[in-house]
């Protein structure tokens, strides 16, 4: 079984600072959650980019402070995303593709996203594919349903994206799959061979889901993109304590966690 890779997703695009005062902002508030989870065992950074008003934003400029902050203290693997915020144009969403990052997020479908409707039609996600292959980035391919599996290997039948592939399956969003275990079990099992896999379990079923991923083999992420409470009803304090729990709880079950060269070669990206 190969090292776990735990991925931090320090922010996203939609929690506030009015539901946790301690969600980063700021590119250098950013950074420091990406190197405080890295001290604790996050080998991979996926980022999300946010204005000085705190709102979303594709920004490139923001995304490169980031970047380069993080890059000054770790040597996580960057991962930005292509997702941005429901609303958002798809020429608006794929700028940060430019910087060149080692990999980049490709939302395989459209879903229901809490009241909204965050769209990814076919022309779009070929549209994203083709960005990030043409600037030489390993996509990681986000399914939030299983028929998004689907729709992943289609891309690849027209050479938009190469299987075997990372898959992150993000489960429990309302209007999505949900963060039942026994979906878990069914999306690996759609998965073309050889593909490796994260679950980023939201809310309550970030610790569950993430559990069964460090016993099956898989990946894992957390952080305030998908929950911002430690236990039920109390706040995390940091992205680094559910990174630190996750980091824990494969120490206790036999599984080392993987540092970001070890997480690079899993992945193929060296």
């Amino acid at each position: 079984m190969d090292p776990l890779i735990i991925t931090v997703a320090p922010v996203g695009a939609e929690v506030t600072r009015a539901q946790n005062p301690n969600v980063p902002i700021t590119p250098e508030e950013i950074a420091e959650e990406c190197y405080r989870a890295w001290n604790e065992g996050a080998s991979l950074a996926h980022i999300h980019a946010r204005d000085r008003d705190g709102n979303p934003t594709q920004d490139p400029e923001a995304y490169r402070e980031i970047i380069e902050r993080v890059r000054a203290k770790t040597d996580m693997i960057i991962q930005v995303s292509t997702g941005g915020a429901v609303g958002m144009t798809i020429e608006e969403r794929v700028r940060p593709v430019f910087l060149k990052p080692e990999m980049a997020t490709l939302t395989c479908g459209t879903v229901n996203f809490g009241d909204g409707i965050f769209t990814n039609s076919q022309r779009d996600m070929e549209y994203i594919a083709g960005v990030i292959k043409e600037q030489g980035v390993k996509p990681e391919m986000e399914i939030f349903d299983a028929g998004m599996i689907e729709n992943a290997k289609k891309l690849a039948l027209k050479k938009l994206i190469s299987l075997p592939g990372h898959f992150d399956f993000v489960m429990g969003v309302p209007g999505g799959i949900s963060g039942d275990p026994r979906n878990l079990m069914h999306l690996i099992s759609l998965l073309p061979e050889g593909c490796t896999w994260t679950v980023a379990g939201i809310g309550r079923h970030e610790l569950s889901l993430g559990a069964i991923a460090v016993i099956l083999g898989g990946h894992v992420r957390v952080g305030f993109e998908d929950n911002i409470y430690y236990t039920r009803g109390v706040l995390a304090k940091s992205n680094a304590e559910l990174v630190a729990r996750v980091a824990r709880l494969a120490k206790e079950l036999g599984r080392p966690v993987a540092n970001p060269s070890e997480a690079r070669k899993i992945l193929r990206l060296s």
